[in-house]
């Protein structure tokens, strides 16, 4: 029986992303290798409880949402994250999987929604993007850029046009608090008049980022 590493299951609503506000379970599995200069979950990067996938489910299914959110860390780092995924779905939830880019995605489940990183300059992994990734991603999907300063907000609109995301998927901006005034960078984006979804982390706004929150 398959098992994963995971950190934490709860019910929050969710924070970001087109389903922002719905009641949501996460499941946030341990272990990431990347180490971004904003990152707000470092506790997953470590320690956490080995869980068979059979129970992951059943912890899920308490809830009485569809709406299922698999997370991180960076959840593909662990290969049964994709059967979880699968049997989640099967399972008639409407999944989403937040993943930094940086591993591939061609064997996640067409029927889940992935919502991807590409890393801004200012995260300090620039280097780890899959371009590739970017081919495997269809209309239901999103790209996420997190933003703090000006230039992220430079290399993210350049990023749009160089890997044709318009069109291709939806696209997030989203400030990292403390960092990037989320006011500026609105009117940054009505300016320029990008055809993007500008979000600020909905979870942090009620419970300052608080774990399980």
């Amino acid at each position: 029986m398959s098992s994963l590493r995971i950190t934490e299951i709860f019910y929050s609503l969710q924070g970001e992303s087109n389903t922002v506000g719905i009641p949501t379970v996460f499941i946030r599995l341990t272990g990431c290798p990347l180490r971004c200069e904003y990152c707000d979950t470092a506790y997953a990067f470590t320690g956490g409880k080995k869980i068979e996938i059979a129970e992951i489910i059943v912890q899920a299914e308490q809830y009485g949402t569809k709406y299922i959110t698999v997370t991180g860390g960076e959840p593909l780092a662990q290969p049964a994250c994709l059967e979880l995924i699968t049997q989640l779905l099967d399972k008639g939830f409407i999944v989403s999987l937040e993943t930094s880019g940086a591993i591939d995605v061609s064997a996640v489940d067409h029927r889940a929604v992935k919502v991807m990183d590409l890393k801004t300059p200012s995260s300090g992994e620039l280097s780890k993007n899959i371009y590739q990734n970017i081919h495997f991603l269809s209309t239901k999907d999103q790209v996420k850029f997190v933003i703090g300063n000006d230039e992220d907000y430079a290399w993210s609109k350049a990023a749009l046009a160089e890997y044709e995301l318009l069109g291709r998927c939806e696209i997030l901006f989203s400030p990292v608090m403390g960092e990037q005034d989320p006011t500026e960078l609105a009117e940054k984006i009505l300016q320029d008049r990008l055809p993007v979804r500008f979000q600020i982390q909905l979870h942090k706004l009620l419970w300052d980022n608080a774990q399980g929150k």
